[in-house]
């Protein structure tokens, strides 16, 4: 008896990239929006929490006085759901071939 779904037994093999593609692009689109989001409520917390993510590396200094820019956001939402789209579309095409 198989263990897949019966809407991914059908699925043609050749979607699969393309719809993992997708799913991974929208994650990483939605929580580069949550980072942003939480960064802007509190930018302070966030910094903190950064610095010991990384070890206490101290980021402050490279902080500068800028206004939020809807325009930095947007672009770099769209790199990095490119990058995360054509990422994992070739990890799922890869994954295929090699079994």
């Amino acid at each position: 008896m198989a263990t897949l779904p019966l809407a991914l037994q059908h699925d043609a093999p050749a979607s699969q990239p393309l719809r993992m593609g997708i799913a991974f692009a929208a994650t990483v689109a939605l929580f580069y929006t949550l980072c942003m989001v939480v960064w802007l409520a509190a930018p302070g917390p966030f910094m903190s929490f950064m610095n010991s993510l990384f070890h206490g590396m101290d980021f402050t200094p490279l902080l500068k006085p800028a206004r939020f820019s809807w325009g930095g956001f947007v672009s770099a939402l769209v790199v990095m759901a490119a990058w995360a789209f054509f990422a994992a579309s070739f990890f799922a095409w890869l994954r295929q071939r090699l079994g």
